[in-house]
């Protein structure tokens, strides 16, 4: 507030001061002018009708001339004060006119806003740093999940997507710099509902000292940063970063996954997705299986990320690649992927699939339609790099579209969700293929196809009064599929229909991945639930905790 009253008063002081001339001038000079009242007596104004005069005439209300008529001699002192009146509120008017339009009173007004806005929530909120197509993308998948958040960014446009997309009365967002230790305290980084930093911008040197900054000012607050490099990864991890993320290296673990467990990746990627996704039988595609070959068009850091998973998958590659880098191990081809006799030289004929993984959306399209005319059965995965090219994408129909900003928000989400979610994603990579067609099908039985929600939950007398009483002990024998029961939604055929699933069991030092229906529970347990929203209200009321 100060600081608009500060810019303001810097920029109107001069017709202020000349207005107040104006009024102490015309004031002094009324009362010392002499009139002449009906009866011919010289009279002079008090200070109160003069100052009463020069107010309705230098606003222009004109009441006449009181109390008497004037002599032409206080007409013409009056005729002055007019002609000054208007010079002086014409320049205040257009003083006033041209600090509204003035970008620095206008990011005052907005500041001001936004931090009134921040000190009036009193709800658990994450703190957003960027919002370019990653930050958009986790700001919708926040909103779909009922989060509540506030958000900075540098770049004017992207703060003004917000208000486009009405989001802006639910997500208070400032234009700013994030590095800034003041910026971030006063988009609420001190506040105890700040539950989380999640630091998404384009840029690695603002998401590491993001990082930092919140390291220092509130040490154990998670923090989720993105890191385009393995050097600043290595920084943000050694901060102890609860979630740092390379959307590279991501994208080629998912790859290796895909190649080696294709089931695996297909619940991963169904259970990581965000709110709103659907499992189809179809998709993820399935890959080729090893042996074989693929093309890799780009050799920067995505690039090199994805070689190493199609080695790792068994799988050999070629590399098609502009600047004509060189790569140890693999057939290099100094070109570009679109054209024909680049693709013909990395070994189209008898290639598996290709990538199509440079950081130009309208290139990647371009490779994905050629190989596609030399070899229709090819495998396509295409990078998009831009939302705007969603469409197209979109009409494209490559088998696997990689998009990185869609890969950090779910990840973001998987970790925010519930701690215990991205421990379980973790173990799953190590279960068979049986194991993650098994869980698949059980979702889908009793979920349906769409991403289902995560809870967790402890059975103490805090978190599951009605269960367990205050001496910790439980109140009746409870297993995993009496838990599971939603009692609340039954008809004739399903007087007990199942709505959630026990994902993992922590009992102490032992965890049990999926239990069976069977298994007893007992005090102290830890558990990671997934279903329906519905599923999960219900449960929480029947546990009865906070």
């Amino acid at each position: 507030m100060r600081s608009i009253v500060r810019l303001g008063l810097s920029r109107l002081r001069p017709p202020l001061i000349l207005l107040a001339l104006v009024f102490t001038l015309s004031t002094l000079g009324l009362m010392l002018i002499p009139g002449v009242d009906a009866q011919g007596h010289a009279w002079r104004m008090t200070l109160f009708e003069a100052f009463y005069f020069v107010t309705y005439t230098a606003t222009t209300i004109g009441f006449g001339e009181l109390p008497h008529p004037f002599t032409d001699q206080q007409r013409g002192f009056v005729t002055i004060i007019i002609y000054l009146s208007v010079i002086g509120w014409a320049w205040l008017l257009g003083s006033l006119l041209s600090l509204v339009q003035e970008k620095a009173f206008q990011q005052a007004l907005v500041d001001r806003r936004f931090r009134r806005a921040v000190e009036k929530l009193d709800q658990p909120f994450y703190l957003v740093c960027g919002l370019g197509d990653t930050g958009m993308t986790v700001v919708h998948a926040l909103r779909q999940l009922g989060c509540r958040l506030i958000a900075i960014d540098k770049d004017e446009r992207s703060v003004q997507q917000l208000e486009i997309e009405g989001l802006n009365g639910k997500a208070p967002a400032l234009v700013a710099d994030a590095r800034s230790p003041e910026i971030l305290t006063a988009a609420g980084l001190m506040k105890p509902e700040c539950n989380g930093v999640l630091t998404l911008c384009n840029d690695d040197e603002v998401n590491l000292a993001v990082a930092i900054a919140a390291s220092i000012l509130r040490p154990g607050l998670p923090v989720i940063g993105r890191a385009d490099t393995q050097a600043t990864a290595a920084s943000m991890s050694s901060l102890g970063t609860h979630r740092v993320i390379n959307p590279f290296r991501e994208f080629a673990d998912h790859l290796t996954l895909a190649m080696r467990s294709p089931d695996i990746y297909r619940l991963i990627a169904w259970l990581t997705s965000a709110p709103g996704a659907y499992l189809f039988p179809s998709a993820p595609a399935r890959m080729p299986a090893a042996p074989g070959h693929w093309i890799v068009c780009g050799y920067g850091r995505f690039g090199r990320e994805v070689v190493a998973a199609v080695q790792r998958g068994g799988f050999t590659a070629a590399v098609i690649d502009p600047v004509g880098s060189r790569v140890d191990g693999h057939h290099a081809v100094h070109g570009r992927g679109a054209d024909v006799a680049a693709l013909h030289e990395a070994g189209i004929g008898h290639a598996s699939g290709i990538i199509a993984g440079t950081d130009d959306d309208a290139e990647n399209l371009a490779i994905a339609l050629a190989a596609r005319r030399l070899k229709p059965e090819i495998f396509v995965i295409a990078r998009q790099n831009q939302r705007s090219s969603r469409m197209l994408f979109a009409k494209l129909g490559a088998d696997i579209t990689m998009v990185p900003s869609e890969i950090i928000a779910n990840q973001c989400l998987a970790a925010l969700r519930t701690p215990l979610l991205a421990d379980f994603l973790e173990a799953a990579r190590h279960q068979d293929a049986f194991w993650a067609f098994t869980l698949s099908e059980r979702l889908r039985a009793a979920l349906g196809n769409e991403t289902p929600q995560f809870w967790s939950t402890v059975l103490d007398a805090d978190h599951a009064p009605n269960l367990v009483g205050s001496d910790g002990a439980l109140k009746q024998p409870l297993t995993v599929a009496e838990l599971c029961v939603d009692p609340e939604h039954h008809d004739a055929a399903h007087p007990l229909r199942r709505r959630a699933i026990v994902l993992r069991l922590i009992r102490g030092d032992r965890t049990i991945e999926t239990p069976a229906d069977d298994v007893g529970l007992q005090p102290g347990d830890t558990l990671l639930c997934v279903g329906s929203a519905a599923a999960g209200a219900s449960q929480q009321r029947r546990l009865g905790g906070h």
